[in-house]
């Protein structure tokens, strides 16, 4: 029935349309904009750039709508939950020597297309502030969400490398180009704020992947192919897997990111757009924790154990460290960058604890961080584009002007604390299960970093809610409009009911996690590890 299904949907090619959809639209706003008027000067005619700004807008909204719309289309009609292995497989050859087109999704990528695919038209939703360049923005968010995605179905290894380094252009361009207005001085020269933001993302998250294309030239030397199913089959030598998983750690461990590589984050998230914090800390950061279950525990299972306990440490530090540093914010998107440190830090401490809890818990993390976070993230550009700044200083008493404000930001508050019924309580208490299978006393220190992020989240509420009203500038502030109700209400919709009820999204994981366990297991009992 699987072989059938399989052969079926080789043939449509649903997830390449998918991928490849968002880059019509990009492809439709650039020939829009190609045919507007130009005056003598060479610029296009202010009435015709109003247009063309309003197609943009219209035309990416359409596009991600249509990808939404799309991949759940796929899923119900074609996906099959209780199955663990690859389905939709496109194969297609390619470069040759091994290296071919080959998409797929499982248990443990299909909900990552879904989170991106309904995560985009809410940042494009979060863009009608943006009114530099506007078509030149929404075709950056069109082109990321296709290699996004790609980096979700690829089934080639150099495929999603490409997929994964190409997806560092756009949002390299959407904060340099569209981020906060400001100056750092670095090593005696001044640039604007945002673009040291940019180069250094650029940069930390380069550095990392150059590693990673060493090793993946390696492994195709070695195994004589980029196909991933192919490579998780191969059993490359003890000491080959240890530089390997060094090599993969490097770029994973940055894209997360993980203690002590970092500090790159907190810099994006100030200095990016609203639309671009959100698409950063809900879709982009998955992408690590994707990798280590894609590659490092399926390719390098006895690396891995070896190294589990490197990680738990660094699990550790970040969610601690993290959390005491976000205690000490002045800025709100400093503080909730570092909050999303500290949560990721269950993320790895789960994953390579190599137990269903643990695996499935970090799944469900990331999962329910991308609805939490983002929602944080939109939270604080409702307030920065009515006042214009970021600092909890500037704050105070806004419970009086701003009720339902005060109760979706309350909401979003107590999940990302991990408040029973809201889906961060689930992720977090299956990783720290996980972890206590393998040593009380890693989910010991984890649970202590739940105590602290009480303590920052509740501190950031109390500051910007709570309290006398006697800031000028809050006095006619607004609250929500119906653009930010519909947005954050659609996040909270998913994060209550994955909170009340997770059984659905735990049912996906499980099949494609249970068969990764079997083989991890298998890996190193082969080895003599246990």
């Amino acid at each position: 029935m699987n072989d059938l299904l399989a052969e079926s949907l080789a043939s449509q090619h649903w997830l390449s349309l998918l991928t490849f959809l968002p880059l019509v639209g990009a492809a439709a706003i650039a020939l829009r904009q190609a045919m507007a008027r130009r005056g003598a000067d060479g610029e296009i005619l202010a009435k015709d750039q109003a247009q063309i700004d309003t197609v943009a807008r219209t035309v990416a909204m359409l596009f991600t709508v249509g990808a939404f719309v799309v991949s759940v289309f796929v899923y119900v009609a074609y996906y099959d939950p209780s199955f663990g292995g690859y389905q939709l497989v496109e194969h297609i050859e390619w470069l040759g020597g091994g290296v071919s087109y080959k998409m797929g999704v499982d248990g443990i990528s299909i909900l990552f297309v879904l989170l991106t695919t309904f995560v985009m038209p809410i940042c494009i939703a979060a863009s009608k502030t943006i009114e530099k360049r506007v078509p030149e923005y929404m075709i950056a968010f069109l082109v990321m969400e296709t290699l996004i995605l790609g980096v979700f179905c690829a089934l080639d290894l150099l495929v999603f490398y490409l997929f994964f380094e190409g997806s560092l252009i756009p949002m390299f361009l959407i904060i340099g180009v569209w981020g906060s207005k400001g100056v750092k001085e670095f090593g005696g020269v001044s640039m604007p704020s945002r673009v040291y933001a940019a180069i250094k993302f650029f940069l930390y998250t380069l550095l990392g992947s150059v590693f990673m294309l060493i090793a993946i030239l390696w492994m195709w030397r070695y195994a004589g192919t980029t196909d991933i199913h192919a490579l998780q089959q191969t059993a490359f030598p003890a000491g080959a897997q240890k530089w390997l998983w060094v090599a993969f750690f490097a770029s994973f461990a940055v894209k997360m990111p993980m203690w002590p590589v970092h500090t790159w984050l907190p810099d994006a998230h100030v200095q990016a757009p609203t639309a671009g914090s959100v698409v950063l800390a809900a879709i982009l950061l998955k992408m690590g924790g994707y990798g280590f279950l894609r590659f490092s525990l399926p390719m390098f299972p006895i690396a891995s154990a070896d190294f589990a306990p490197f990680v738990y440490a660094l699990s550790i530090i970040a969610i601690i460290y993290t959390s005491l540093v976000a205690l000490a914010q002045e800025d709100m998107k400093k503080l909730i960058a570092y909050s999303s440190v500290a949560h990721m830090g269950f993320v790895t401490m789960g994953i390579f604890t190599g137990t269903s809890q643990g695996i499935e818990g970090g799944l469900f993390q990331m999962l329910s961080h991308g609805f939490i976070s983002g929602a944080l993230f939109l939270c604080v550009g409702v307030l920065y584009d009515r006042i214009h700044t970021r600092e909890i200083a500037a704050y105070g008493g806004l419970v009086h002007r701003m009720p339902f404000y005060a109760f979706l930001f309350l909401f979003f508050t107590m999940g990302n604390v991990g408040l029973p019924g809201v889906s961060g309580f689930v992720g977090e208490f299956l990783t720290m299960a996980g972890a206590f299978k393998v040593n009380s006393w890693i989910a010991f220190f984890a649970a202590f970093g739940v105590i602290l992020s009480a303590a920052y989240a509740l501190r950031l509420y109390r500051q910007v809610m709570y309290g006398e009203l006697t800031k000028d500038k809050l006095m006619a502030i607004p609250d929500v409009d119906a653009r930010e109700i519909v947005m954050l209400g659609l996040l909270m919709i998913f994060a209550l009911a994955l909170g009340v009820y997770p059984k659905p999204a735990l049912d996906v994981f499980a099949p494609s996690v249970d068969g990764l366990i079997a083989s991890f297991d298998a890996a190193l009992a082969a080895a003599g590890a246990h």
